[in-house]
C-alpha cells in the first residue's frame, strides 16, 4: 500500500470507498445534513490502484465565543467494509494531521459518531464541550454529532464558548 494525495475523488474511488455500503457514513442515524465538497485527501492505495481508505482536509475559519478561530477540519474518513480493523483509518487520519500541521492553523477539528470516537481520542483529539452550530441550507443548526479538536502545535489550547461552523460543516 502506498499514501498518497488525491483532489476530488471520482465517481469510481469514491465507490471502491464505499465498498458497497448503502450508508457509509452511517448518516441515516442523525438528522440528515448536507456537507462541504472536499477537494484535499490522503489515501492508502493498492499497486492495482484501489483505494483502501481515505481521509479529507481543508482549512477554515471558525467562530468560538464570536471570535474568529482558523483550523483544519479533517473529514470523510472512510475505509471499505473489508479493509477494516487493520488500522488504515488511523494511517489516513495521521497524514491528514502530519499535512495539516505544514499548513498554519494551530488546531484541528472533526465530527464523528460518539461511537468511532475512540480512535481519534487515540490520535489526540479531545471532545469540545460547548455546543457546536453548523450552517444549512435553511440556516444554522446544533450539530448533532460529537464535535472534537486536537492541537496541531505545541502550547494550543481551545477556547471556551460556543462554536458555530460559517458555511456548510465539513
Amino acid at each position: 500500500m502506498t499514501l498518497v494525495e488525491l483532489g476530488p475523488l471520482s465517481p469510481l474511488q469514491r465507490a471502491q470507498l464505499e465498498g458497497g455500503e448503502a450508508d457509509p457514513f452511517d448518516g441515516a442515524r442523525i438528522e440528515p445534513l448536507t456537507w462541504r465538497e472536499k477537494d484535499r485527501h490522503v489515501a492508502l492505495v493498492a499497486e492495482d490502484g484501489t483505494l483502501y481508505a481515505c481521509a479529507a482536509w481543508l482549512t477554515d475559519t471558525v467562530e468560538v465565543a464570536g471570535a474568529p478561530l482558523e483550523v483544519v477540519g479533517i473529514s470523510g474518513v472512510i475505509v471499505p467494509p473489508a479493509q477494516r480493523g487493520r488500522g488504515a483509518a488511523r494511517e489516513v487520519v495521521e497524514a491528514a494531521l502530519a499535512r495539516a500541521a505544514e499548513i498554519g492553523p494551530s488546531h484541528a477539528v472533526l465530527f464523528c459518531h460518539a461511537d468511532r470516537a475512540g480512535l481519534y481520542r487515540k490520535l489526540g483529539f479531545a471532545e469540545i464541550a460547548e455546543p457546536v452550530t453548523v450552517d444549512q441550507p435553511g440556516g444554522p443548526r446544533p450539530m448533532p454529532m460529537l464535535a472534537m479538536w486536537r492541537p496541531l502545535r505545541d502550547g494550543a489550547t481551545w477556547p471556551a464558548g460556543p462554536v458555530a461552523v460559517r458555511g456548510l460543516p465539513f
